[in-house]
C-alpha cells in the first residue's frame, strides 16, 4: 500500500503544481457590451456598444499579457461547432464541442459621462454639419469599470478611465460638430472618437497594471483617480 500512497502524493503534488501554473498564466478575460448612461453621447447608436467592447477586446489582446476569450460573436462559434456535429462536414475538419474556453473574468463598461464643445473662432465656414477653417472641438468621456470574478460574482477591481481630446482646425480641414455621428468605427478620428480611444488606452493598462504587472504603474493610476476625484467633489460644490 505503502507505493500506492507515494504514488498519489506525487501526482497530487502534479495536479497542484499545475494549478499553480494555471494560475501564474495569463488571466482569461472576457469583455462585455458596454452600456452607456448618459443623455449627452449623440454618437450613442446602434452597435457602438458592441464596437467599443471589441476595440477593448482588441488592446486587451494585443498587449499580450491576456487571454481574451470571444463572447459577443460566441454565437456563430457555437454555430460552426453544431454543423461540425451535424454530420454535413468532412470528418475530423470541424471544430469539436466541449473545448470552449471560459472566461474567469468578465470587463463590463459603462460610458458614465461625456461632454463636447465646439467653438468657431472665425474665418470658417459651415455645410452640412461640417465646420472648415479656423475652429476648436474638445470631448471628454468617462467610462466606469468592473471586473467580476466569474466563478464568485464578485467586483474584484473597479476603476474610471478618462479620455479627452482638443482639436483645432485652421485652413482646409474639418470637424463634425455632432460629435461621432453614425458608428464609432467610421468616426474614429473626430474629437469624440479620439476620446473614446483614448478612455479605453487607458482602460486597456489599467487592466494590464492591476491584473498583470502589479508593479509601480499602479502608483500613476492611484494618482490619476485621486485628481479624478478632486475634480468631481469640486464639481459638486460650486452647484
Amino acid at each position: 500500500m505503502k507505493p500506492i500512497l507515494n504514488l498519489g502524493c506525487a501526482l497530487g503534488l502534479c495536479l497542484l503544481s499545475g494549478a499553480a501554473v494555471a494560475q501564474s498564466g495569463r488571466p482569461t478575460i472576457a469583455v462585455s457590451e458596454f452600456t452607456n448612461q448618459t443623455s449627452t453621447a449623440n454618437w450613442w447608436n446602434g452597435d457602438v456598444g458592441n464596437q467599443l467592447s471589441d476595440a477593448l477586446s482588441n488592446e486587451l489582446s494585443s498587449s499580450g499579457d491576456f487571454n481574451v476569450v470571444e463572447r459577443q460573436k460566441l454565437g456563430a462559434v457555437i454555430g460552426e461547432q453544431d454543423l461540425a456535429s451535424s454530420g454535413r462536414v468532412r470528418q475530423g475538419s470541424g471544430p469539436r464541442t466541449g473545448n470552449i474556453t471560459g472566461a474567469r473574468y468578465l470587463v463590463t463598461g459603462t460610458v458614465t459621462a461625456y461632454t463636447e464643445d465646439t467653438s468657431n473662432t472665425g474665418g470658417g465656414l459651415s455645410f452640412h454639419g461640417l465646420s472648415f477653417g479656423g475652429g476648436k472641438s474638445q470631448a471628454y468621456v468617462a467610462i466606469d469599470l468592473r471586473v467580476i470574478d466569474s466563478e464568485t460574482s464578485e467586483v474584484v477591481y473597479s476603476r474610471t478611465v478618462e479620455g479627452n481630446t482638443t482639436n483645432t482646425q485652421v485652413g482646409v480641414g474639418g470637424y463634425l460638430r455632432d460629435g461621432l455621428g453614425g458608428t464609432f468605427s467610421q468616426k474614429k478620428n473626430t474629437p469624440a472618437g479620439k476620446a473614446v480611444r483614448g478612455a479605453l488606452v487607458e482602460a486597456s493598462d489599467y487592466l494590464d497594471c492591476v491584473m498583470v504587472k502589479r508593479d509601480s504603474c499602479m502608483a500613476s493610476f492611484n494618482q490619476k483617480e485621486q485628481r479624478r476625484r478632486d475634480s468631481d467633489r469640486q464639481a459638486l460644490d460650486l452647484q
